[in-house]
C-alpha cells in the first residue's frame, strides 16, 4: 500500500518562503521607501529567484497589501493587549493609552510608517489600509465599551475608525516633514484623536465596575 506524503511540510515550506519575501520587502521598504521597491529587488534581498516572488505575489501592490495586513495585525494586538481597568480614571486615559501603543508601533517600525503614513499614491494599499481601519475601529469601540458605558453612537459614521484616520493625518504630516513622528506631532495627533471622539463622548462617562 502506497502512503500519501503529508501536506504539512510543503505548506510549512511555502509559509517560510512567504515570510522571507515579506521580511525582505519590509527591510527594503524601511531603508529605501516604496518607490524603489520591485519584485526583483525583493528577490535579490531574499536571495531567491524572482519567479518565486511572483508565485506568491503577482505585483508590488499585492506584496504591499500583505505587509499592510501585517502592520494592522500589530495594531489589533495592541488593542487586545491587557489593560489595567483600575488605573482608568476616564475615557481619555484609555484613549491616550491606546494611541500611545499605536505610536510605539510606528516608532519601532519604519516600514509601517512608509506604508501607512508616507505619500506613495498606491490606491490598492490605501484601500486596504482603510478597510483595516474599519476593523480596528470596531475593535476600539468594543474596547471602550468594555470599560465605560458608551452613549448611543451614530450608525452611519464609524466614529472610532474616523478618529484614528484623523490622528494618522497628523502623524503623516510629521513623517513627510521630518521622516518620523516627532514628540510634538505625536501629542498633536493624540489631541486630534481625543477632540474628534469628544464630539460624541461626553467629558465624563460612567466607568464599569469591572470590564465586560
Amino acid at each position: 500500500m502506497t502512503r500519501t506524503a503529508p501536506l504539512r511540510k510543503p505548506r510549512a515550506r511555502s509559509q517560510a518562503r512567504i515570510d522571507s519575501i515579506l521580511e525582505a520587502a519590509r527591510t527594503l521598504l524601511a531603508s529605501e521607501g516604496v518607490a524603489s521597491l520591485s519584485i526583483y529587488s525583493v528577490a535579490e534581498r531574499a536571495q531567491i529567484p524572482p519567479s518565486s516572488v511572483y508565485h506568491f505575489f503577482a505585483s508590488v501592490p499585492a506584496l504591499l497589501e500583505a505587509l499592510t495586513a501585517d502592520v494592522h495585525a500589530a495594531f489589533r494586538a495592541c488593542l487586545q493587549a491587557p489593560i489595567d481597568h483600575q488605573r482608568l480614571q476616564g475615557w481619555r486615559d484609555l484613549s491616550r493609552l491606546v494611541e500611545q501603543r499605536m505610536l510605539d508601533i510606528y516608532g519601532a517600525d519604519a516600514a509601517a510608517r512608509q506604508l501607512i503614513l508616507a505619500q506613495h499614491g498606491l490606491t490598492e494599499v490605501t484601500q486596504a489600509d482603510r478597510q483595516h481601519d474599519l476593523e480596528l475601529g470596531d475593535l476600539m469601540h468594543t474596547l471602550f465599551n468594555q470599560h465605560f458605558e458608551l452613549p448611543r453612537l451614530p450608525a452611519d459614521v464609524d466614529v472610532f475608525a474616523l478618529a484614528m484616520e484623523l490622528g494618522d493625518r497628523v502623524y503623516a504630516r510629521s513623517v513627510q516633514q521630518h521622516g518620523q513622528i516627532t514628540p510634538r506631532m505625536a501629542e498633536e495627533g493624540m489631541r486630534v484623536f481625543d477632540a474628534y471622539l469628544s464630539l460624541y463622548l461626553p467629558p465624563y462617562l460612567p466607568k464599569r465596575p469591572a470590564p465586560l
